[in-house]
């Protein structure tokens, strides 16, 4: 069974690539977002401690009705496509691995 899967990753091709490229392919960009993410996370971080500081000292107010009526409508619709990006597994696992990667190491 595993002569036949590395001789498929090795000599098959899907629509003219090499299979080796479409899965290497998740797992850079994997890479790449991991490490933006580790470098912008900050900066993130800053963003939202000055949204509590702001919020806390009236300058606008967090309406959390407001935020959940977001996250109800549009919740399942983004679990929804996240399900249909992951479910391709190969991609899902390389892409999901190099976001670690990524992270931890950019």
């Amino acid at each position: 069974m595993f002569n036949e899967l590395f001789g498929f990753i090795s000599s098959g091709n899907i629509a003219g690539i090499p299979t080796i490229i479409v899965m290497i392919i998740p797992f850079i960009l994997g890479l790449i977002v991991g490490f933006f993410i580790k470098k912008f996370f900050k900066i993130i971080i800053f963003v939202g401690i000055a949204a509590i500081v702001v919020s806390y000292l009236g300058f606008f107010t967090i309406n959390l009705s407001t935020l959940k009526d977001i996250a109800d409508s549009y919740g399942a619709e983004v679990i929804h496509y996240g399900t249909i990006l992951m479910s391709i597994l190969p991609i899902g696992v390389g892409f999901i691995a190099g976001l670690v990667l990524g992270f931890l190491f950019g």
